[in-house]
C-alpha cells in the first residue's frame, strides 16, 4: 500500500478524537505540498478571531498552536472574499496583512472547513517562507482533508448531543415531572444503596412514608391546578428542611418517601428527630396559586432498618404500615378556607 494512502487509513479508523484524527492529516499534508508548516484553525465570528487548534512544524515557520489572530486581517479571510486558495506571492497579493508579515509568510495554501449545516468552522491551512509551488493533486488533497474534517466534527457533535440527550433522558427517567424532586425509581435504587452503605458502616436508615391528608378535598375545593401547586409546594418544603444527606422522593400521586441514614450510638432518638422534622415541613401555611392554604399536617410513618432483615421493599412496607397507623388515629383533617395573598383581590 502507498505510504500516503497508509497514514490517511490509520488517521481514519484509528483516531479517537480530533487532535489525534487531524495531525496524521498535517504530516500528510506537509509530506505532499512540501510547505514548511501545516494547520487547522478555528473560527469564532462573533469574537472576530480565528485560532490555530493544531499546528506541524518541521522546518524554519512556525505557526504557534492557540495563535489568536483577527479574522478581518488573516489571509483565510482574504482567500475566501477572493475566492482565492493559493498564492506563492502574499507579499505582493496580501501585502497588507500584518499575521503574515509578522511570521514571514510568502507560500500560502488553505481551503475553508464547512460543517454539514454549511457553518464555517475554521480552516486548513499551509505556509512556507519561501515560494513553493503546490501542484493541483496536492491542492485536491488539502480540500479532501478539510472535508474529511468537517466530517469528523460533524460526527463528534452529533455525539456530543447524542451523549447530552441521554444524560437528559436518564435524568427525566428519575425525576418526577411535576415537582422536579426523584421519582419512586430514583427512590428505590438510591434507598438500595443506602441501605449497603448502612450495613457496611454498622449504621440504621430511617425511611418516612408520608400521605397528604385531605389531598383530594383540596383538589375538589381549589382545582387541580391548585392541587399541583400544592404537591411542589410540599416537595420544595421537605427538600430545603431536611439534612443534605437525606434523600426526598414522590414516591406516587400524593405519597412522598423519605430517609436518611444514622450512625449514631441513639438510632432511637435519632428516629424521633427524623419524625418530628417532617411532620413540622409538612404543616403550615402553603401557597396554592393566588390563595394560600392552612395545613394541618400529613400521615408521616417513620420505621427504622433492621440490619440483616430489611431490604428496600421491605423496609418501604413497614414505613408504609406505620404510615396508615398514623392515619387510622389522626381526627378527619379540616382545612381552612383559602385566603386572598396580600395584595390579591
Amino acid at each position: 500500500m502507498d505510504p500516503i494512502l497508509k497514514d490517511l487509513v490509520e488517521a481514519v479508523s484509528e483516531s479517537e478524537d480530533l487532535e489525534t484524527f487531524v495531525r496524521p492529516l498535517l504530516k500528510i499534508l506537509e509530506s505532499v505540498t512540501g510547505l514548511e508548516s501545516t494547520y487547522l484553525t478555528s473560527i469564532d465570528l462573533d469574537q472576530n478571531t480565528q485560532t490555530v487548534l493544531f499546528a506541524r512544524n518541521s522546518r524554519n515557520m512556525e505557526i504557534p498552536e492557540g495563535i489568536t489572530v483577527p479574522w478581518g486581517d488573516s489571509l483565510c479571510k482574504r482567500a475566501i472574499h477572493d475566492d482565492c486558495f493559493y498564492s506563492d506571492d502574499v507579499s505582493g497579493r496580501w501585502g497588507d496583512s500584518q499575521a503574515a508579515r509578522k511570521l514571514g509568510i510568502e507560500t500560502f495554501l488553505s481551503h475553508p472547513v464547512r460543517l454539514g449545516s454549511g457553518e464555517l468552522h475554521g480552516t486548513l491551512c499551509g505556509v512556507s517562507s519561501g515560494q513553493v509551488r503546490i501542484s493541483q493533486d496536492a491542492h485536491q488533497l488539502l480540500i479532501m482533508f478539510s472535508d474529511l474534517i468537517a466530517h469528523q466534527l460533524d460526527r463528534e457533535r452529533l455525539l456530543a448531543r447524542l451523549r447530552q440527550e441521554n444524560i437528559t433522558y436518564q435524568q427525566s427517567a428519575l425525576t418526577d415531572p411535576l415537582t422536579g424532586i426523584p421519582n419512586r425509581r430514583a427512590a428505590l435504587a438510591e434507598l438500595s444503596r443506602t441501605l449497603q452503605v448502612a450495613q457496611r458502616s454498622q449504621g440504621v436508615v430511617h425511611a418516612a412514608f408520608i400521605d397528604l391528608d385531605g389531598f383530594k378535598t383540596i383538589n375538589d375545593t381549589y382545582g387541580h391546578d391548585a392541587g399541583d401547586r400544592f404537591l411542589i409546594e410540599m416537595a420544595n418544603s421537605l427538600t430545603a428542611g431536611l439534612r443534605q444527606a437525606d434523600f426526598v422522593s414522590r414516591y406516587g400521586g400524593d405519597e412522598f418517601l423519605a430517609f436518611g441514614m444514622d450512625c449514631s450510638a441513639d438510632p432511637d432518638t435519632g428516629r424521633d428527630v427524623f419524625r418530628h422534622r417532617m411532620e413540622a415541613l409538612m404543616s403550615g401555611r402553603f401557597s396554592i396559586g393566588d390563595t394560600s392554604l392552612d395545613y394541618p399536617g400529613a400521615s408521616v410513618g417513620v420505621v427504622t432498618s433492621e440490619p440483616g432483615n430489611d431490604n428496600t421493599v421491605a423496609l418501604i412496607a413497614r414505613a408504609d404500615e406505620a404510615m396508615y397507623a398514623i392515619k387510622r388515629k389522626r381526627r378527619a383533617i379540616f382545612i381552612k378556607p383559602a385566603e386572598s395573598h396580600p395584595g390579591i383581590s
